[in-house]
């Protein structure tokens, strides 16, 4: 079978860490082939979805790791599956490209996650849906009910819609002399919309990636625990990752919320998960594959490329 994965520019991946680049490893070794375009390689063309793609040839070289062959014109309905896997920011040409890909879907194309059910769950916002999983939040732009919620809680995280990475996310403690400056700071004056949760303490034990594929837990969570100094425990802000078998509180959460976003169309999801609370739901393109499985020898994405084929049966 033919896979189409819609990903970041492929000289910017790092294969030795990277889940995308696992998964069409483990596609490869099983015989089949795989392509990659970006999204500005989509288009809408007398009534059909199609792709600029260009076909890969894997290598086990992490340095060296891929043969891009010459690029070709296809319509989305000639690939088993369209994986989308392109990092945030979900901005509108994010979103332009769900509507292409939920238009190819119409067509009769596979698609994961599907684009609808991208769309609809922010990644932070997510977590309502499952509030009885959540630490105390609020969501607003009104900066008066921030402040309210610093002076109630005490000692806050304050961040964006919109971030990935840890970006633009602060501590924010009630008698901080910074409080307004960072209050603004987030909220762009009030322009945007901002997500305050009281603050875990349990985050020096680590922010656990906790994967789900088709529902399912992956029964290792990857605890990303903060560098010395730092409240953010995510690996791109310096966090170390150390692989853990599921508590059992991220399995009642995992195997409670798994079976509800899978038949919403979210084949990839990775739950953030501090102490007893969910913080996070990435929907877009979740990480730790390769951090997991070389940490326990449990080979995540075979079992992601079971489940797709699975799916494509």
């Amino acid at each position: 079978m033919d896979f189409a994965f819609i990903l970041d520019p492929l000289p910017l991946l790092k294969a030795y860490k990277d889940s995308s680049v696992a998964m069409m490893r483990a596609l490869a070794g099983r015989g089949h082939r795989v392509f990659a375009l970006e999204p500005a390689d989509l288009c809408w063309d007398e009534g059909s979805v199609k792709a600029r793609v260009v076909p890969l040839t894997l290598t086990p070289d992490d340095a060296d790791w891929y043969r891009a062959g010459a690029p070709v014109d296809r319509a989305l309905t000639s690939f088993a599956a369209v994986l989308q896997r392109k990092d945030p920011p979900f901005d509108l040409e994010y979103v332009y490209a769900t509507y292409l890909l939920e238009a190819a879907e119409r067509e009769g194309a596979r698609v994961f996650n599907r684009p609808r059910a991208i769309r609809d769950h922010n990644e932070k916002l997510a977590i309502a849906r499952f509030a009885e999983f959540i630490a105390p939040t609020l969501v607003t732009r009104d900066p008066g009910r921030i402040h309210a919620f610093v002076d109630r809680h005490r000692d806050t995280i304050l961040k964006p819609l919109d971030g990935m990475g840890g970006s633009s996310v602060f501590r924010l403690r009630s008698d901080d002399p910074n409080r307004n400056v960072i209050v603004e700071t987030v909220g762009l004056q009030g322009a945007r919309t901002v997500m305050a949760q009281r603050y875990l303490p349990e985050i020096a034990d680590g922010d656990k990636r906790v994967l789900l594929i088709a529902g399912e837990p992956v029964p290792f969570a990857l605890a990303r625990i903060p560098k010395p100094g730092e409240t953010r425990g995510n690996l791109a802000a310096g966090g170390r990752g150390e692989a853990r078998p599921l508590t059992p509180r991220e399995r009642e959460i995992a195997t409670t919320v798994g079976p509800t976003l899978w038949a919403d169309g979210l084949l990839l999801v990775g739950l953030d998960v501090i102490g007893a609370c969910l913080t996070e739901v990435n929907v877009t393109s979740p990480t730790c594959f390769v951090e997991i499985t070389e940490q326990t020898g449990f080979d995540v994405a075979a079992m992601f490329a079971d489940a797709l084929l699975r799916a494509c049966a």
